[in-house]
């Protein structure tokens, strides 16, 4: 497992929020919490965007992937509009989670609320390369369910 530092600063008026951490040992994303001053109900169908009250820097070559939380979804419907949502190496601002309720009831959103998971991952880049015509394979133009199931 590779380890590398980030940089981070905390948003002034929440430096007694956890800086995001992994909450066991084979955990691959860290818990972002809500940074809200007082809870932000999120009532069904609605979007908003909750800050997590941290700015980064991440090493060039690097990302921060936002996904919703596993128990947040099933026992809320609470996901991420945009996920993974993604934080780029040279993005400075504040990051901040666009959640949507997909449940039927109302949820709020307090401070420190576990809202998002945030994995690092490796960037590789393309380049492209055009051709005048692409190698065969058994699926070759094959869309959404060639295969039945």
């Amino acid at each position: 497992m590779n380890i590398i530092r980030i940089e981070v600063r905390k948003k002034p008026g929440f430096e007694d929020l956890e800086l995001p951490r992994y909450m066991s040992n084979g955990a691959a994303g860290m818990d972002l919490l809500a940074a809200v001053e007082e809870g932000i109900s999120l009532q069904p169908g609605e979007i908003k965007f909750i800050p997590a009250g941290i700015y980064i820097a991440l090493p060039p070559g690097y990302e921060a992937q936002l996904r919703p939380r596993s128990g947040l979804a099933l026992k809320n419907g609470l996901s991420i509009v945009n996920s993974p949502g993604t934080v780029d190496s040279d993005y400075r601002g504040e990051i901040g989670v666009i959640m949507i309720n997909l449940g039927k009831d109302p949820v709020l959103i307090h401070r420190g609320m576990r809202i998002a998971q945030m994995v690092i991952q490796e960037v590789v880049r393309g380049r492209w390369k055009e051709v005048g015509e692409l190698d065969q394979t058994p699926r070759d133009s094959g869309g959404f369910g060639h295969t039945g199931q």
